[in-house]
């Protein structure tokens, strides 16, 4: 791992180059199946509070159904349907985490330029394994 101007640590220096596998990560309906259960007593108890609870929950089940996450050897491509979105060249990258690991909800990730945050929508164990593969940290 190597420092830049600004003092990030980064992992672009570990990029592992020979991971040539395309690899798409399944889609994990937890987050959004336990926000939608959470806001049936939260209506009755809490019409507001529910009534938000139940439409991220809604939300985050229509993104989880429509957006696909793709490792590939140089990128992280995120596809809507059959159509890229955006791509995140490893290269780039300076951090990555996965909170919390008990049970992982928060994907973040740190690029030279932006910071994303992504729910957790996709199988984590699988997400984890290739982040370590392709952005090993240390």
């Amino acid at each position: 791992m190597s420092t830049n101007k600004a003092g990030f640590k980064t992992v672009t220096s570990l990029f592992a180059p020979n991971s040539t596998s395309t690899v798409e990560l399944k889609p994990s309906y937890n987050i959004p199946v336990v926000l939608v259960i959470a806001s049936i007593p939260l209506l009755l108890a809490q019409p507001w509070v529910g009534g938000v609870f139940g439409l991220l929950g809604l939300f985050l089940m229509l993104q989880t159904v429509t957006l696909r996450l793709q490792f590939t050897a140089t990128d992280l491509d995120l596809y809507r349907g059959e159509k890229l979105i955006r791509r995140f060249p490893y290269q780039e990258w300076q951090d990555w985490r996965i909170f919390w690991h008990g049970i992982p909800i928060l994907f973040y990730f740190k690029e030279v330029k932006s910071i994303h945050f992504l729910p957790i929508l996709f199988d984590p164990n699988t997400l984890k394994a290739c982040l370590e593969q392709r952005c090993p940290r240390t």
